[in-house]
């Protein structure tokens, strides 16, 4: 099974290279990030004329996830257990479906803008309910197959960002922020889209601000995590760095994980 994350960055901006991406790709199941508008604006006709189940959630111009599955698509759930609040709403950032015997998660984590600004603390307190979510399913159900897909707006590895000077007092670096991420692995995930892409220099994402993708000036913070029993089953796995490129392009690439189940 062929599973894909892409951050799209204004799904209705980007419908005519989702379409003309999904036919070339091969993917069975696409999680999809950053829609950028309401349920009643989303082109499903481009998931629909393909041959795609496709479950999403929008609220408004922010935010957005959504997942798309030629595998079959059941038990759409929006959320987590826990999710936190931010400035008393429930954000559109989390959803998940099972598809093609795999409980799919497409996540879109806070950014938290920066270290003393109060949307790190909900960054900080999103990740933990996560946690507890997925520690709580892999508990009841060790075997289970769960993958979390989507842009977890942390760089883990110093080697994750171009120059780590650069990133001197910002977010996506910070301790608490890594340690953050650390833990949701040890819910029982693993991180398994870099064994196949090793890095330095491997990026999934390029500001469109300051020439950063021809500069080569990058993070990594997109990635597919995956329970133990499905982790093993992954084979292989590649950054389109090539959907970078072009006009209209998103400013992240698609992460693609096949798994041989």
């Amino acid at each position: 099974m062929r599973i894909a994350t892409w951050n799209v960055n204004s799904i209705r901006a980007r419908q005519e290279r989702i379409g003309a991406w999904l036919d070339r790709s091969d993917a069975d199941v696409l999680a999809i990030q950053e829609l950028k508008c309401r349920d009643d604006q989303f082109p499903r006709e481009i998931f629909d004329s393909r041959g795609y189940e496709v479950a999403f959630h929008g609220l408004n111009q922010w935010n957005g996830v959504a997942i798309a599955s030629r595998v079959g698509l059941s038990d759409p759930q929006i959320g987590f257990a826990g999710i936190p609040e931010y400035e008393g709403v429930v954000e559109a950032r989390a959803l998940s479906a099972t598809c093609g015997g795999v409980r799919v998660h497409s996540l879109y984590v806070p950014n938290g803008r920066e270290l003393d600004h109060p949307h790190l603390a909900y960054k900080l307190e999103w990740y933990r309910a996560l946690t507890a979510d997925i520690a709580g399913q892999l508990a009841a159900d060790p075997e289970k197959r769960i993958v979390l897909c989507g842009d977890f707006n942390v760089a883990p590895l110093d080697m994750d960002v171009w120059d780590m000077a650069a990133f001197d007092g910002a977010t996506h670096v910070s301790p608490p922020e890594r340690a953050a991420f650390t833990d949701l692995l040890g819910a029982g995930l693993q991180e398994v889209t870099r064994q196949f892409t090793p890095g330095p220099g491997v990026y999934t994402y390029w500001d469109y601000q300051k020439l950063r993708f021809p500069k080569k000036e990058g993070m990594r913070i997109d990635f597919e995590l995956a329970s133990s029993v499905l982790a093993e089953a992954a084979v292989s796995a590649q950054i389109d760095r090539e959907e970078r490129k072009g006009k209209g392009a998103s400013d992240h690439a698609p992460v693609i994980v096949d798994y041989d189940l």
